[in-house]
């Protein structure tokens, strides 16, 4: 009997990346593990695409820079690349939209890989990899619209790692919207915790303590070298509302923030 062919599979992390952190990275090796071990998937790629600067988080550094060190930190990654799409757009992009777009992509690339070779293979899925606490969000009334949930959760699908004391079962039990395409749902736990918050990385960078370890090395040189996270940076956007809010539309919120 013929062994089931796996699908090919991309995850697409969204965020901040403000900076991107050993825990950010560390999400995709677990993810892709897990979804290797269900025996259908076959993890074939990822994708970091920070959020543009017209999301306006408070402290949230230029995109140039948040770009940069996500291309240093995955200089030893050969299967995890940045994408500066959502960061070049001039305001905040839904997820759904995000998705949208990378699949498009992924198809146009697989379509033209196939027209010039033999190769029979199955078009790549992708599905939007977070932490637990993403899924929080799904409990906010009127956060998320329908068609959105259906897209980016009945559609695309989640890979959801669990992320200190949140544990993703609990999250889908308590949504109802979630519940819905629970199948849709891949949960993977952490078993060596890891509680890196990018917020927490910022407090001690501007208060001079070392990062070392929690970051890759090349990122802290390159903080260093451009003066980033400090008081000032921190202070930016402070006073002015969230794109989501500033225009009166409820969107759904950054996937790997912290």
């Amino acid at each position: 009997m013929a062994a089931l062919q796996r699908v090919p599979l991309v995850l697409l992390a969204c965020g901040s990346f403000n900076p991107i952190t050993n825990q950010h990275m560390r999400l995709f090796e677990l993810a892709r593990d897990h979804m290797q071990s269900t025996g259908q998937y076959r993890v074939v790629g990822g994708i970091v695409s920070p959020v543009s600067d017209g999301y306006g988080k408070p402290g949230l550094v230029a995109a140039e820079h948040r770009i940069a060190m996500a291309k240093l930190a995955l200089q030893t990654s050969d299967w995890v690349n940045v994408d500066e799409w959502e960061s070049r757009q001039p305001d905040w992009t839904e997820t759904a939209v995000a998705m949208r777009y990378h699949h498009g992509r992924i198809l146009k690339e697989y379509e033209r890989s196939r027209s010039s070779t033999s190769s029979q293979s199955m078009p790549p899925q992708l599905k939007l990899l977070c932490g637990a606490d993403f899924l929080s969000a799904f409990k906010i009334p009127g956060l998320w619209c329908d068609e959105h949930i259906e897209e980016v959760v009945g559609r695309f699908g989640l890979v959801c790692v669990s992320r200190g004391a949140l544990q993703p079962e609990r999250l889908v039990h308590e949504s109802d919207a979630l519940w819905r395409h629970r199948d849709n749902i891949f949960q993977v736990t952490e078993w060596v915790r890891n509680e890196i918050s990018a917020t927490e990385v910022r407090r001690a960078l501007r208060r001079g303590y070392s990062v070392k370890y929690l970051v890759p090395d090349s990122v802290i040189e390159y903080v260093k070298r451009h003066d980033l996270y400090t008081e000032d940076s921190e202070r930016g956007n402070q006073g002015k509302p969230l794109a989501p809010l500033a225009h009166k539309t409820q969107r759904p919120p950054e996937s790997l923030d912290d």
